[in-house]
């Protein structure tokens, strides 16, 4: 006979419980030319029970006609219970009452007597099969719910209420938790129905549900988890989740409801929406809250024909008050500013701060005309200037603070809303360079400066088909300060200009496209370099942070595109680190999803950087198929002297790893910054405080 198939470590263990003696060692001698071990036999039901507790047999072979008082029914549905051990049936019953009483104990087999060498073995085979794959389900099932509950715990940071109800949704059982989240002592609650716990709104669902799974039979609740309100013996209300499970013993139907306060993290979605949308400083809305209220603004224009107007400000000699009185003072400053241009505009119209002293005015329905909506704005940007004029008390100290301002008219609907932004932005740089504490408005003679943008996107092209560019590395460390990898910035040396800054290019290029060529080659060189660090013993381990555009991500071959840079250069999948921006979560978070998906399989993993700074979603941070989060640089700058930023980071840090993250910090610049960072927990860093961006040799 050909050995058993089970792919185990050794042959499979089988305890045989049989009446006749002789049939028992004609099963034995057939388990032993299967390349089973039968490892011991019973006669009688409590004999069975008690020697697979003894032996730990990996399956058991029962009859179902035993001697004594307790069958092979009874035996079964005791080993499967107490020990949860597979048993299959051996038999020659095969009446209808007895196959339905032994479906109860859900054996793993049932074989009708006489059987034959092939049959024992198929269905032996299955059922070892099928209980191994039970346990492997139930282990990954086990370790899902363990880091479901550690992740709830970190992030809500409160612990899960248990409670048990009958079929008439009595309590049965109250734990501790459960007391502490409602307010009620255990013994104030058992006994009464759980309706108790509810607003009035879900008491009556709660009846409905109970009603109908007593005319039917059906649980519509079971196995789904629900987010619904909660209420405490005080009668407030609280957000929670609830997850029933059923629980069927001796004809009886108990109900399990996992309670989970989430109070904490509906706070943290706000935290996270506040961040998407609003300067923490002023609270003020920030870009992208902006751009939403510009969109909407100019599409009434276009409705109702009334022109609007939108202003760039910009604070004159801003940097002075930082450098001498400090940034805290800065900050106030900023925060008196933001106020009085709050107090200054109409109701309705949308002050925003875009960064540093810069911020934002779009006025709506200023007049039929663009002259006559002109005019209002001008008196606007009059009263502006002598409202931020008045002098401002700075920790004690008066402060003079003027603004410059630019102008760009809204007339009529237009979808390039940056355009708009970047001709109210050259307006106010002109009125900066007229002598500051001015107005302009946006003129056709600002085209100088688009016309060196021209000339600066033809060079961008040249330079790519000179090969002008070059990545330089700037190293990433853990805790010890031991490097771990780099991440790939991009350089442009020029053959006239020199060193041309990223900030200047790097926009351009994704405004004219040239950056799906940039992305590519950055990719392509990246891989490459990775490739080289497989043959140095002390870089081989080391990963690489490759940052990646909305544009070349979006496009539909960038899997294929990355795909391609591993292959041909051999770099390892699993040390390539793809950075994305909050900003690409905006739009089609499905498609995001799939392609990040897509790019994991190949063996890649993402960071998601600059958090904090953009647009997030709980939900759906939660879906993405993230390694990393990385605290954006303007927190790190600020943390150790603004209490908000620093409050920021912390909070990034802790939902990072209860979303089991790794979080890594850059713009570190100090042995401050750092050893506050490592407090907070934080895994990795980088900055200037470890080293400089530059080429690769200079790593190491």
């Amino acid at each position: 006979m050909t050995q058993s198939t089970i792919a185990t470590d050794s042959p499979a263990r089988i305890l045989v419980v049989e009446d006749e003696v002789v049939i028992a060692l004609d099963i034995a001698h057939q388990l032993r030319e299967l390349g089973y071990v039968p490892v011991g036999h019973a006669r009688r039901g409590e004999q069975a029970v008690a020697l697979a507790g003894e032996l730990r047999p990996d399956l058991v072979l029962m009859d179902i006609q035993l001697a004594g008082e307790m069958d092979g029914i009874s035996a079964a549905q005791s080993i499967r219970v107490e020990l949860g051990l597979p048993v299959v049936f051996v038999t020659a019953f095969a009446a209808d009452e007895t196959l339905a009483r032994a479906k109860l104990t859900e054996p793993y087999g049932y074989i009708l007597k006489p059987f034959s060498e092939r049959e024992m073995r198929t269905v032996i085979e299955m059922a070892l099969y099928k209980h191994r794959a039970d346990t492997r389900l139930e282990q990954s099932l086990q370790a899902q719910r363990e880091s479901a509950l550690h992740t709830q715990a970190i992030l809500d940071n409160v612990g899960d209420a248990v409670v048990t109800i009958d079929e008439q949704g009595l309590i049965e059982s109250f734990n501790m938790a459960a007391c502490a989240m409602f307010g009620y002592r255990a013994e104030e609650a058992l006994g009464q129905n759980v309706a108790m716990l509810m607003p009035q709104l879900h008491r009556s669902q709660h009846d409905g549900y109970l009603a109908h799974y007593q005319g039917t039979g059906e649980a519509r609740v079971i196995g789904r988890s629900r987010e619904l309100q909660g209420q405490r013996q005080d009668g407030s209300l609280f957000p929670m989740t609830l997850s029933v499970s059923r629980l069927q013993r001796s004809q009886r139907t108990t109900f399990i409801g996992v309670i989970v306060d989430i109070t904490s993290r509906r706070q943290a979605e706000e935290d996270i929406h506040r961040l998407a949308n609003y300067d923490p400083l002023t609270e003020l809305p920030n870009r992208s809250l902006l751009l939403k209220h510009l969109k909407r603004a100019m599409a009434a224009a276009g409705r109702s024909g009334q022109a609007g107007a939108l202003m760039f400000l910009n604070l004159d000699h801003f940097k002075q008050v930082n450098d001498h009185l400090g940034h805290a003072a800065g900050d106030d400053l900023l925060r008196q500013v933001a106020a009085r241009l709050v107090a200054s505009v109409r109701e309705g119209d949308t002050v925003a701060r875009v960064g540093g002293d810069e911020f934002v005015l779009v006025l709506e329905a200023l007049g039929a005309t663009e002259r006559e909506a002109a005019a209002h704005a001008e008196l606007m940007a009059h009263k502006l200037r002598g409202a931020l004029a008045q002098p401002y008390t700075v920790d004690g100290k008066a402060v003079a603070s003027t603004p410059s301002l630019g102008i760009v008219m809204m007339v009529q609907e237009q979808d390039d809303l940056e355009a708009l932004l970047k001709q109210a932005d050259a307006a106010m740089v002109q009125a900066k360079a007229m002598g500051r504490n001015r107005m302009c408005f946006f003129d056709p003679a600002t085209q100088a400066a688009v016309l060196e943008r021209t000339t600066l996107s033809d060079a961008l092209r040249e330079g790519l088909a000179r090969q002008e560019f070059v990545l330089h590395y700037q190293a990433q460390v853990d805790g010890n300060g031991v490097t771990t990898g780099a991440e790939a910035l991009l350089r442009w040396n020029h053959s006239v200009r020199g060193m041309v800054s990223p900030a200047q290019f790097i926009p351009l290029a994704e405004e004219t496209g040239l950056i799906l060529p940039l992305g590519r080659w950055v990719l392509n060189a990246a891989c490459d370099e990775l490739a080289a660090w497989a043959q140095d013993p002390r870089k081989a381990h080391w990963s690489l942070s490759v940052n990646v555009s909305s544009l070349q991500f979006a496009q539909a071959d960038f899997v294929d595109t990355v795909a391609l840079a591993l292959q041909q250069s051999g770099a390892r999948p699993d040390l390539l680190k793809l950075e994305l921006t909050e900003s690409m979560l905006v739009s089609d978070i499905e498609q995001v999803i799939v392609t990040m998906n897509a790019v994991r399989a190949l063996g890649a993993s993402f960071s998601l950087d600059d958090f904090g700074t953009g647009y997030s979603s709980l939900s759906y941070l939660k879906r993405l198929p993230l390694a990393q989060l990385k605290i954006d640089q303007s927190f790190v700058s600020d943390m150790l002297t603004d209490p908000n930023a620093a409050v920021i980071a912390r909070t990034i840090v802790s939902l990072g790893h209860s979303l089991g993250l790794k979080v890594i910090a850059e713009g570190v610049e100090t042995a401050g910054q750092r050893d506050y960072l490592a407090g907070l927990g934080c895994d990795a860093f980088q900055g200037f405080y470890f080293g400089r961006p530059g080429p690769a040799a200079t790593l190491g």
